[in-house]
């Protein structure tokens, strides 16, 4: 079969994918008719015997042993955090913090709830949950509205678990370098993290809002109508679901800090450990598909054996909370296995390296950085998902960068960037609803509130990605 040659068509996959998610929501669809349509241009066939090879393509991705570890990875954290949940190591947290001295005012309230937000950076849901749990009820009490609580989580949930490799968004995002031709995914996620600036930027507003006291636009308004003692507005519907937190229940007012520390502690303290090991001496050189699922099958490990030397469960109950959770993951997993295997054909395609051609004749290669920030918020926006974002936009971005032979890192971030602040600013992401959830709060008054700071943000990482293409493009 003749090699075939990158043209026009190569960029149909991707751009299909992209505007079929964005039209109906449905990414995992929308990536496997990308997928589809690749394999009928990389073979010049009919769809009908093209689906065969869709599927093959799918099965491929396993035999990838990088791969196939990153999509273990994610389901075992699912079974992490449920376990975590299960046995009460939350609601001991919780209780930890809560029986401090320390909040004695809503000004040291706000600053709880950001710093919680920082120090539980696992997975951005549980960020959200534990933030909002202990910070409610202070906030109430100290007469500070919960449309401010929503922001200070929303804000330090996704923008901090993205600045992390050691945890599950860490792990896709390696998972979906791996999968392209970089020679060491860790160390382009590295040099990504200090130029991610959206999420940076975000959390450092966060930061400032609470120290000066800044509300801006509608968020003044929330303010000065909890101060007057009315916690929502006439016609507002709080967003309370009870079965968000129904998994900590069972572990009752016994609940211990320490299944939720200890667990975290190992599985922060192994990741630099198994880099090492398997990069023989070398971090930078490990693995970091294989280190990350180490660290969070040592991080189950120590909750499962303090669980069992506390008798506080048994094997049966353990291994339920264990698939119970990683079917929770399980959505984010077929997502990841659709985008490496989309990954797989655009690489065959040659669709980066088409599109870095096009690029640097027709636009400054300077917009590249801005452009490319705002072409992933527009998605993440449009389809409320930070991983569906990545999946589409992470290879895509890595492929042009190493066909313009620049550091992927480079690209990497804006596409980071925007899709952290798209899922952050749009209605319909399961990050914003939770964070309405979690603070009791009207889901249309958070998104309304937080907008302008979120805006904010964007508008200085958009002039940052600017400054960056000047510097090294």
């Amino acid at each position: 079969m003749a090699t075939y040659e990158p043209n026009a068509l190569s960029i149909l996959p991707p751009l299909l994918a992209i505007l079929l998610a964005i039209a109906t929501r449905q990414v995992v669809i929308s990536l496997g008719i990308g997928i589809w349509a690749g394999f009928c241009l990389l073979h010049l066939i009919d769809p009908l015997r093209a689906l065969p090879l869709a599927l093959d393509g799918l099965i491929n991705v396993f035999s990838d042993a990088g791969d196939t570890r990153v999509l273990v990875f994610t389901l075992v954290i699912g079974g992490l955090i449920a376990t975590i949940e299960q046995s009460g190591g939350v609601r001991g947290f919780i209780r930890l913090l809560e029986q401090s001295a320390w909040v004695n005012n809503g000004w040291r309230a706000k600053w709880l709830a950001w710093f919680t937000g920082i120090v539980v950076f696992v997975e951005s849901n549980l960020t959200l949950l534990v933030a909002g749990a202990i910070s409610r009820p202070l906030f109430d009490h100290y007469r500070i509205s919960r449309e401010k609580l929503a922001y200070i989580i929303d804000s330090t949930s996704a923008p901090v678990c993205i600045l992390v490799p050691l945890n599950a968004w860490g792990a896709i995002v390696l998972g979906l370098l791996a999968s392209t031709a970089v020679d060491n995914p860790i160390d382009v996620f590295l040099t990504a993290i200090p130029l991610n600036f959206y999420p940076i930027l975000a959390i450092v507003f966060c930061a400032f809002a609470i120290w000066r006291n800044l509300n801006l636009g509608p968020m003044a308004r929330a303010e000065a109508r909890t101060a007057d003692g009315q916690l929502l507005w006439p016609k507002a519907t709080p967003m309370v679901d009870p079965a968000i937190l129904s998994s900590q229940e069972d572990g009752g007012g016994q609940g211990r800090a320490r299944y939720m520390i200890a667990p975290i502690a190992v599985m922060v303290l192994s990741m630099p450990a198994a880099l090492y090991i398997t990069g023989d001496g070398d971090i930078l050189a490990g693995s970091g598909s294989t280190s990350v699922l180490w660290a969070v099958l040592l991080a189950l490990a120590c909750c499962w054996l303090l669980v069992l030397l506390d008798r506080r469960s048994h094997i049966d109950e353990l291994m339920r909370t264990f698939l119970r959770g990683a079917g929770g993951l399980l959505p984010v997993a077929v997502i990841l296995l659709f985008a490496l295997a989309l990954g797989d054909v655009a690489n065959a395609l040659g669709t980066g390296s088409y599109i870095a051609q096009l690029a640097s004749g027709a636009l400054p290669l300077v917009l590249l950085p801005p452009l490319l920030f705002l072409l992933s918020a527009f998605t993440a926006f449009s389809i409320g998902s930070s991983f569906g974002t990545f999946a589409i936009m992470v290879p895509l971005s890595v492929q042009v960068a190493l066909s313009l032979g620049v550091n992927p890192g480079f690209f990497l971030a804006p596409v980071l960037s925007g899709a952290i602040f798209g899922d952050h600013a749009s209605p319909i992401s399961d990050t914003t609803v939770v964070a309405s959830m979690a603070s009791a709060t009207d889901h249309i008054d958070h998104v309304r509130t937080q907008l302008p700071y979120a805006l904010c943000c964007a508008a200085m990482a958009t002039v940052a990605f600017f400054l960056l293409g000047l510097a090294t493009l």
